[in-house]
């Protein structure tokens, strides 16, 4: 019968926790895009995900070896089957939860084909008075809106 040492086990576990700390520590930066489309009306584009509570200005994570403009790009047309007809304007770089960074856009020039039907990660995607929010629009959401449209002192945080 081996018996084990609890000296060796605690030296494991103290090595593994002391691994996984350093691990976050020299974890690249990541970069998301976050973009505000306000149409013809006033009324912006939220989303509804299917794996988090929550409605949500559109967007997602920029892909290795794609600029942030193309990924906003791709986000949207996944995400509200709409596409860019002019220029988005960079708004603000925020600084999410750790390393995480979020670039949120203005857009104002864009079409939309069609509705965006449900899917396996959008559950709900439509445009709102920003009056008129869904009940559920994140804090982050709200706080960008309120900064673009209302002129609320920026912050740095998403």
């Amino acid at each position: 019968m081996s018996r084990s040492n609890p000296d060796v086990s605690l030296r494991t576990r103290l090595a593994g926790g002391a691994i996984r700390r350093f691990g976050l520590l020299r974890r690249a930066m990541t970069l998301g895009v976050r973009a505000v489309v306000i149409d013809a009306g006033g009324s912006v584009f939220l989303v509804r995900h299917t794996y988090v509570a929550g409605w949500y200005l559109p967007g997602g994570g920029v892909e290795r070896g794609e600029d942030a403009g193309d990924a906003l790009a791709r986000e949207l047309e996944e995400e509200g089957r709409i596409r860019l007809t002019g220029a988005a304007d960079l708004f603000g770089l925020y600084r999410n939860a750790g390393r995480d960074h979020v670039a949120c856009y203005i857009v104002r020039d864009f079409v939309q084909d069609g509705a965006k039907a449900p899917d396996r990660e959008i559950a709900e995607a439509g445009f709102f008075a920003p009056d008129a929010l869904p009940e559920g629009a994140t804090r982050a959401t709200r706080a960008r809106l309120a900064e673009i449209l209302d002129g609320a002192p920026k912050s740095a945080r998403w």
